[in-house]
């Protein structure tokens, strides 16, 4: 018997409940070739948010961030960018303890959709203008930190 692969997720998710330890992963401030956003639509909430992911087992953060890209927005990564900031505050997520790289990445048109339609509703690049003033997850002050050029860290 196959276990689908949301079930799955939902699994992983209660796991790091009980396991009381940070999650690590990584968000991309993702833009195409006409320097659009790069924003997934979440199924957990329905709203906005930058892709990424949490590292798995024997991952480094450069092996993830092309996974997740693929995974989530369906697009390929076509160039590494800087380290933007890092999040550790533990009230952020709501669903745990997050500590959250945000890198910078060039990435092609979308390719195909996203590989789980149950955690992503919806993909898109947006122009500056059009970018959704709130974001899911915390998000929203960590896309006006990182598009001002202010680093940060904490």
């Amino acid at each position: 018997m196959r276990i689908p692969r949301a079930a799955f997720g939902l699994v992983k998710e209660v796991a790091r409940h009980l396991l009381r330890r940070p999650v690590v992963g990584l968000v991309a401030v993702a833009r195409d070739e006409a320097g659009r956003l790069l924003l997934i639509r979440r199924g957990d909430t329905g709203e906005w948010c930058l892709p990424g992911g949490t590292l798995e087992w024997g991952e480094t953060f450069r092996e993830l961030l092309p996974r997740e890209l693929k995974e989530e927005g369906g697009v390929a990564l076509l160039e590494e960018g800087e380290l933007l900031g890092l999040y550790s505050n533990p009230g952020r997520d709501p669903r745990f303890h997050a500590v959250t790289a945000v890198v910078a990445a060039r990435v092609s048109g979308i390719q195909a959709p996203p590989m789980n339609p149950l955690e992503i509703l919806e993909v898109r690049f947006f122009a500056d203008g059009e970018v959704p003033s709130s974001l899911s997850h915390g998000m929203t002050d960590v896309l006006a930190r990182a598009l001002s050029g202010a680093r940060h860290w904490e």
